[in-house]
């Protein structure tokens, strides 16, 4: 049985000791690794022109964002994301665990909370897909992260 979560386990881990042993410099790459993967994601090589369509985006109006602002509140809020994943699949994950709990939360609950988000703002299924898709990959990639380290 897969055991994801150190929260409460066989051996009543509890969560001063998941936080005594979580490797933190691992927490920091995860949330960092969201940068790489959103700058590959939103590209226009790969979903770049998808996402500026779907939002009604012109090229002026991405020039136009305070982006130290954007990505200094993304890093905090990544980070948050990072250190939960890490709660989550515990000190003792592997790489197959951390990226089926980076699957399990990218589907199972970031796009599909997106999804409901999307639904009632009326939003495009192209715009569900490039956002919800790349945050799947970007948990898988956290996930991988912190299983590995």
């Amino acid at each position: 049985m897969l055991k994801l979560t150190t929260l409460q386990s066989e051996d009543n881990m509890d969560i001063g000791n998941a936080l005594a042993q979580m490797n933190y410099l691992a927490v920091v790459v995860a949330a960092l690794s969201n940068f790489i993967v959103g700058g590959l994601w939103y590209s226009k090589i790969l979903f770049g022109n998808v996402w500026m369509q779907s939002n009604n985006f012109a090229e002026d109006d991405i020039k136009g964002a305070n982006m130290g602002l954007i990505y200094g509140k993304t890093f905090v809020l990544m980070l948050i994301a990072a250190f939960v994943l890490a709660m989550f699949i515990g000190p003792e994950a592997t790489l197959g665990t951390g990226l089926l709990a980076g699957l399990f939360v990218g589907v199972g609950w970031v796009a599909t909370s997106m999804g409901v988000n999307d639904l009632f703002e009326r939003r495009s299924t192209a715009h569900f897909l490039v956002n919800s898709g790349y945050h799947v990959v970007s948990f898988m990639v956290m996930g991988a992260i912190l299983g590995v380290w």
